[in-house]
């Protein structure tokens, strides 16, 4: 009787090799995440390095830590301009998305006539750059010129449209201009993706206008909402052009505080304080997004 030997480890099982890593993925989003990280990561990175620095007269510029932020949290400049962004966002955002919400539905319900005329005019005012809609709104608003001029001529009036009580429904009133046909055509393209089979079971059960306004159409257009609401919430602490424009036609009205983006703009170029205006910067943003995160958050839980 013969034995045959088995060699010493035949019986192992061989072993698996470790895939190979494919970097064909990042080799198509790699050219982004370089421009991603250039445009929007070193400048946050590098205003935060600047935030924790102060110039001094003696020492040059020095490292302080959260000085700087300690001193923003208790600058009423800063919360002046704040307050100020917060009222008009609670008032110009909600009355600017209804004018959109109000023009969508219109437009969707194919009883208006010329509907692609009125589409493209409520829209065009956005296409408009910001500079050029705020010279002409500052030709209309002038007292010593413009519309309002001829006005107070006609009626023996006395509108002051830059007037401190007034400045901030101006202005209110030029963002709202140019960006109601933004926020329309957000909603009504929410608007056209509803499945016709809804509006036809609707009619079947005898559904009137607001009722299937009610139920369906508002329904289907909650995420534009959520959406249109947290870009505005954003412009809104964004808030620059305009009121920078108007300031050389009301600079009693229009401070160099008027708005937290103006607060930095002109510590940064007109007093050379980098690192305070950095400051505002982050926390400024630290705030939009906090905000716009519990807009966010609500909605979605409204949702579930």
């Amino acid at each position: 009787m013969t034995t045959t030997s088995i060699p010493l480890g035949a019986t192992d099982k061989p072993r698996r090799r470790k895939p190979k890593l494919n970097w064909n993925g990042w080799k198509f989003v790699g050219p982004f995440m370089v421009i991603f990280a250039f445009v929007l990561i070193a400048p946050v990175v590098y205003s935060i390095y600047l935030s924790l620095f102060k110039e001094q007269l003696i020492g040059g510029n020095s490292f302080v830590g959260l000085a700087n932020y300690g001193q923003a949290f208790t600058d009423p400049k800063l919360w002046n301009s704040l307050g100020r962004v917060s009222l008009f966002l609670v008032v110009q955002v909600p009355i600017m998305l209804a004018l959109s919400l109000i023009a969508a539905l219109a437009l969707d319900s194919a009883r208006l006539y010329l509907s692609s005329f009125f589409r493209i005019a409520i829209f065009l005012p956005y296409a408009v750059p910001a500079v050029v809609a705020t010279l002409m709104w500052g030709f209309m608003y002038g007292t010593q010129f413009g519309l309002v001029k001829n006005i107070n001529d006609w009626l023996g009036t006395a509108l002051a449209p830059l007037s401190n009580n007034w400045v901030l429904t101006s202005v209110g009133n030029i963002v709202t201009w140019e960006f109601v046909g933004y926020n329309m055509l957000l909603f009504y393209a929410a608007l056209r993706v509803i499945p016709v089979d809804l509006y036809e079971a609707a009619e079947l059960d005898g559904a009137g206008a607001f009722r299937i306004i009610r139920s369906i159409k508002f329904p289907a257009l909650r995420p534009a909402i959520v959406i249109g609401t947290i870009f505005s919430i954003i412009g809104s602490f964004q808030l620059f052009n305009e009121p920078n424009i108007l300031q050389s036609l009301a600079p009693n009205s229009i401070s160099t505080y008027f708005t937290p983006n103006m607060y930095a703009y002109n510590l940064s170029f007109s007093g050379q304080q980098y690192n305070y205006s950095a400051t505002i910067a982050i926390i400024v943003g630290v705030a939009t997004a906090i905000i716009a995160y519990v807009v966010q958050l609500t909605a979605s839980r409204r949702e579930a």
